[in-house]
């Protein structure tokens, strides 16, 4: 069932010419909506878009204000930085790619196919390796970065959408498939699935912990958190939270986790290793999955439905100030 797909990477690679998508398609997947924010390790830069929304914004963190928009994407789906914060890289379902961008300059630098359907995305911790889900193809493609290819794909997935993460140690793979409701964990020395979760909800995103033992997921069907002992591939707990949580996102210092609940526009505040809610923070319009983290656990950047970022004081559970996008 599981296997690496050459036909399909060899293709992949063939277009992977400035050529391949020289005139941007038509939405291809528009009735799937997803937001994204990524934040440089700088922590100066963030970078906010919504699959909906043909540009992204880019927001100086220092000042508070927007910098800039960058166009020309079509349902842009997830934006990661690179380790050393000069390049980010935007998977785009539609246009079927994942996008290399110059972080300095501002500048589209290459563009790889992917396949339409390409989604989350995810970095291992030196940057040599971009796992890229495609939820229409139902594939996880491996991208060698240094070389900029296609180095696999792999297929048997079912609809993985943006959930997608690396453990610390870059061992493991761990990627949501949304029907089916399970986590397949790819070994990313093989590059093959060795295992699978089960047991979620409408399952969205994932965080894992520092030591690579625990996943939390969120369950948006049964507004809960699962707390996933990884070693036993078993669901040990899971604590109730808002309406239809989408985020699942554990802080660095690994002592509280965060849920972002669509309807209820709030984050539920869960204590670790309790894994009990201790608190409601309130004042967003919409946050799903895109919450980033200051290094210090001192502060959060939430994404809002409209692509401003609510900046959090994590110690006083409350929003200090709104980084708004451009009137209208």
């Amino acid at each position: 069932m599981w296997r690496v797909n050459t036909r399909a990477a060899l293709l992949l690679a063939a277009l992977s010419t400035p050529l391949a998508w020289a005139q941007d398609p038509a939405a291809f997947d528009p009735q799937i909506r997803n937001n994204t924010l990524a934040v440089n390790p700088a922590e100066t830069l963030a970078l906010a878009g919504n699959s909906s929304r043909g540009t992204l914004l880019a927001y100086d963190l220092r000042a508070g204000k927007l910098l800039r928009e960058l166009p020309g994407f079509v349902t842009p789906r997830n934006i990661v930085f690179s380790p050393d914060g000069e390049r980010f890289y935007v998977s785009d379902s539609s246009k079927g790619v994942v996008e290399r961008w110059h972080a300095g300059s501002w500048t589209r630098e290459a563009s790889l196919a992917i396949g339409p359907g390409a989604f989350g995305t995810a970095l291992n911790r030196d940057g040599s390796r971009l796992y890229v889900n495609n939820q229409a193809a139902g594939s996880l493609t491996v991208v060698n970065l240094p070389q900029w290819r296609v180095e696999k794909v792999l297929t048997g997935f079912a609809q993985p959408r943006q959930g997608i993460k690396v453990s610390p140690d870059g061992g493991t793979v761990f990627v949501t498939n949304f029907l089916g409701d399970k986590i397949t964990l790819v070994d990313a020395a093989k590059l093959e699935a060795c295992a699978e979760v089960g047991g979620f909800d409408k399952l969205r995103a994932i965080s894992v912990s520092g030591d690579g033992r625990s996943l939390f997921a969120a369950n948006s069907g049964a507004d809960t958190l699962s707390w996933v002992d990884v070693p036993s591939r078993t669901v040990i707990k899971t604590v109730k939270v808002g309406q239809e949580p989408y985020g699942a996102a554990l802080r660095p210092d690994g002592r509280f986790l965060y849920s972002g609940n669509l309807k209820s526009n709030s984050l539920t505040v869960v204590s670790l290793p309790a894994f009990k809610a201790v608190g409601e923070i309130t004042g967003f319009s919409g946050p799903r999955q895109a919450i980033s983290f200051s290094r210090d656990s001192a502060k959060a950047w939430v994404l809002n439905e409209d692509l401003g970022i609510a900046e959090v004081d994590l110690a006083r559970k409350a929003i200090v100030r709104v980084l708004a996008p451009a009137a209208g």
